[in-house]
């Protein structure tokens, strides 16, 4: 079982928030193009008279009003998701007359986070996650997570089901990014358990393959950038376990890679590691996804799931390209915060928002 493996930590694919029907990003009161153009509907909607007594219109109306609006594309380049589960957490709060837990969740919706793709409809989500991204001027953060054996059938088992699965499914995410600016992470947890030996050796072979193929289709775009997953420093303790993996799984071609996903290690700590492991490499530089990492991971704790939903946790530094550190391109929130890792500690299924946790994550930020 995954309990059995400490270090490690998990996100469940739901798609993100915004739904692709017809290859847009529809957000709930309209379609993902921008702030200017939800707000124009809602006012004309209003001046029409149908803006009226049911609850659902109430409920779209609260949401426009407490949309967030992107973060400078100086400070981090990342689309800001109008529709995200935060967003709309902020939203219900708000109309609830909750202005302490709005204010907390507020620090969430405000950020940029990733979008997960999801197993359905890869090329249109990437499209449109990348078309209201450019509508905003701003880069879509995308997760590829699909990969045969994922997460050995632990919290977020599944995957593609076999590698001509994963290779017809990512041929249609990167038709759905074309032209547009992305970074893609690329396969959380492929590599680490690739080292760990979670995953059977009689897969590995294929698995690089996929790896190597998914960072040469992406980099064949014109505007993607690519970062291997490569685990956190309580994981792989040793950073030269890691080295070889990723150059198997092409990282000579990719951007870098990535620290930290969804786990609570130090930013400091993923700084020291990753440098080490960046000297073994030839120098690629790395993201660390600082999402819940702001008071580190649970000290002295003996448990196998510390990874999963630990109490007392907190937001971490905001997105930004702005590290104060050459070898570190980005901190980055990979991890959606205020969604579970799994069904441990009272929390719901992986991948769902849970409100509790995520006030707990912004009340504890210093």
């Amino acid at each position: 079982m995954y309990g059995s493996h400490t270090g490690r930590r998990r996100e469940a694919v739901r798609g993100g928030t915004a739904r692709v029907r017809g290859g847009t990003a529809r957000v709930r009161g309209g379609t993902a193009r921008g702030g200017a153009v939800v707000g124009a509907l809602l006012s004309l909607l209003a001046l029409s008279g149908c803006f009226g007594s049911s609850s659902s219109d109430r409920e779209e109306e609260a949401i426009a009003a407490a949309r967030p609006a992107q973060r400078p594309r100086n400070v981090v380049p990342y689309w800001v998701n109008p529709d995200g589960s935060a967003a709309r957490q902020l939203a219900a709060y708000r109309r609830r007359g909750k202005d302490e837990e709005a204010r907390l969740i507020q620090r969430i919706a405000e950020q940029p986070v990733a979008e997960w793709l999801g197993v359905d409809d890869p090329e249109g989500e990437a499209r449109g996650f990348t078309e209201a991204a450019a509508e905003e001027e701003r880069d879509a953060l995308l997760v590829f997570y699909n990969i045969p054996h994922r997460d050995c059938g632990q919290y977020s088992k599944g995957g593609a089901a076999d590698g001509d699965a994963y290779r017809a499914w990512l041929d249609k995410a990167v038709r759905g990014i074309g032209d547009r600016a992305a970074t893609v992470i690329l396969e959380p947890d492929a590599l680490p358990h690739a080292v760990d030996g979670c995953t059977p050796k009689r897969f590995l072979e294929e698995r690089y393959d996929l790896l190597t193929g998914a960072v040469d289709k992406l980099k064949g775009l014109p505007r993607t950038k690519v970062y291997l997953d490569a685990g956190n420093p309580h994981w792989i303790k040793d950073p030269r376990r890691m080295a070889e993996p990723l150059r198997r799984a092409g990282l000579r071609k990719a951007d870098g890679f990535a620290l930290n996903i969804a786990n609570y290690q130090t930013t400091q700590d993923n700084k020291v590691y990753g440098k080490k492991l960046s000297a073994l490499v030839g120098g690629k530089p790395f993201v660390i996804d600082t999402s819940r990492n702001g008071k580190g991971p649970v000290p002295g704790k003996e448990d196998p799931e510390a990874w999963c939903n630990p109490k007392g946790r907190a937001l971490g530094e905001t997105p930004t390209v702005h590290t104060g550190d050459p070898a570190v391109e980005a901190y980055l929130w990979i991890k959606r915060p205020g969604e579970s890792d799994g069904t441990c500690k009272g929390g719901p299924q992986a991948g769902r928002w849970w409100p509790r946790y995520a006030l707990d994550l912004a009340r504890n930020a210093t």
